[in-house]
């Protein structure tokens, strides 16, 4: 009975850390090894704490992606030791071949944005390319419920390859920090006219409110490859085409409008999307042979849980 006890406790300890160490991060004086350690583990604590239901599921989807979250923002704390390292280059050849001698984003920019009195005019289809990028922070979760709601039995397997996307992406992020073509825009000519117009169009649409609004969904801009926008995007698309056919066309149409969005607006490079193209195919492809071991795993864990929350 004790030792029950004491595991819910330690567990519903260690999730109480988790939420606090992202938090933390800059103030313990620690590895951030060690706060990301504590992060992911609070989605484990939790299965163990509390018995399965869809909202105990959905508050650990919750903790992976808070715990994502600080993966991502974490290798920008230190911005000088960041941009020491960061790659501008090679995805700005890589682009010049893809565009024949031109970056993609600024070719398709000049083909088809339009200024009026000297400032940027917003025609329909660049309000659209820009509501496809904003929505994009709802799409992969709005996904996993779907999938939730209409096949439970794929719950599981859709939010193991939502989120083992979001956190293969975050070690990518940490070992090759890699310029968009916004920010590449400030040091190299090859880029120097690539506008960022999902910025121009918040400051215009947002007024004010937009500095507030943009701090709050950025914290890296050194995140660039590979494009989760678009991994976890074409992940979605192939996840709604296993619950039916007009999903996955919705899902596949809305991949396509984004993958055009980011190169068209300057927030990525078409190598990127490649990248994150390769990175959710790649897990995809992983899954039936890492699929076995990870439900080992899982049910270990819901073992151990089971044992903590003794007999009902």
């Amino acid at each position: 009975m004790r030792l029950r006890k004491a595991i819910r406790t330690t567990a519903w300890g260690l999730v109480a850390a988790g939420i606090a160490a992202p938090l933390l991060r800059k103030r313990i004086p620690a590895p951030p090894v060690v706060s990301q350690a504590v992060a992911y583990g609070a989605p484990l604590a939790l299965a163990i704490a509390a018995p399965r239901s869809r909202r105990r599921d959905v508050a650990i989807c919750a903790l992976q992606m808070w715990a994502y979250l600080a993966a991502y923002k974490a290798p920008h704390d230190d911005e000088d030791a960041q941009e020491a390292r960061v790659h501008v280059d090679y995805p700005i050849a890589v682009d010049r071949l893809i565009g024949f001698g031109q970056l993609p984003s600024l070719r398709l920019q000049r083909a088809l944005a339009r200024y009026e009195d000297g400032r940027p005019a917003w025609r329909l289809p660049d309000r659209v390319l820009v509501g496809a990028h904003w929505i994009w922070f709802t799409i992969p979760h709005a996904t996993v419920l779907y999938v939730m709601v209409r096949r439970p039995e794929k719950f599981g397997r859709a939010a193991a390859l939502t989120y083992g996307v979001f956190n293969t992406g975050a070690i990518f992020y940490w070992l090759i920090p890699t310029a968009p073509p916004w920010y590449a825009a400030e040091s190299r000519a090859e880029a120097a006219q690539v506008r960022r117009m999902m910025v121009e169009f918040g400051e215009d649409f947002w007024g004010e409110g937009w500095e507030s609004l943009y701090d709050a969904f950025g914290g890296n801009p050194l995140a660039a490859m590979p494009s989760l926008h678009f991994a976890t995007s074409l992940m979605a698309a192939t996840l709604l085409a296993e619950t039916g056919p007009v999903a996955g066309a919705v899902g596949y149409a809305y991949t396509a409008t984004l993958g055009f969005a980011l190169v068209y607006l300057g927030e990525h490079y078409v190598t990127d999307l490649i990248a994150g193209a390769g990175l959710a195919l790649s897990i995809r492809r992983a899954a039936p042979v890492l699929g076995p071991a990870a439900e080992g795993f899982s049910r270990a864990v819901a073992n151990v849980g089971e044992y903590a929350r003794g007999p009902r």
